[in-house]
């Protein structure tokens, strides 16, 4: 007599973290050591960077060789982009070198919905895992403007337009 069983192995308790139920991508990390840029060309640099395609770009201060201090720039980019970016580094910048690498990053769904406020109507950027939403923001662009066109803080808009997203999802 033979007898033969068909299943599935459980995954153990210990599982990866990789095993999240988000979508993944990879991404290029281009990163620079800056000591001697002018710090007035600094965000002119970044506002480049971001509107040339970069997914996110910020600095870190460093305490550079021989004590000085410096910026560590670090570009995230999609892998096709990742060769304009590293031109623009080097013509915007002093540095001499620029690091590369790719890696994989873990993402949540996204999607941007529309709420009414009292000045206006503000998008809301919303991540979820398996549709249950786990962050939302207002889109900061929005409420930075209806703030100066009102003349009122921002933080008063930004509080607004997460109350109203706040109160059309509970309906």
């Amino acid at each position: 007599m033979v007898r033969l069983t068909l299943g599935k192995a459980a995954e153990s308790a210990g599982a990866s973290e990789s095993a999240l139920p988000t979508a993944s991508e990879t991404i290029t990390v281009l990163e620079a050591n800056l000591d001697d840029l002018n710090p007035q060309v600094f965000g002119y640099v970044m506002d480049r960077l971001l509107d040339e395609g970069a997914l996110d770009a910020f600095a870190i201060p460093v305490q550079m060789k021989k004590n000085r201090p410096g910026m560590l720039l670090t570009v995230l980019c999609k892998p096709e982009d990742s060769d304009k970016l590293t031109r623009l580094i080097f013509t915007e910048t002093t540095t001499l070198g620029v690091r590369r690498r790719d890696e994989t990053r873990q993402i949540l769904a996204r999607r941007w919905e529309s709420v009414a406020t009292p000045w206006g109507d503000i998008r809301i950027k919303i991540g979820s895992m398996n549709g249950t939403v786990t962050n939302y923001a207002p889109e900061y662009e929005d409420c930075r403007r209806i703030a100066a066109q009102n003349n009122l803080p921002l933080k008063t808009i930004m509080q607004e337009a997460a109350r109203s997203y706040l109160g059309a999802a509970a309906k």
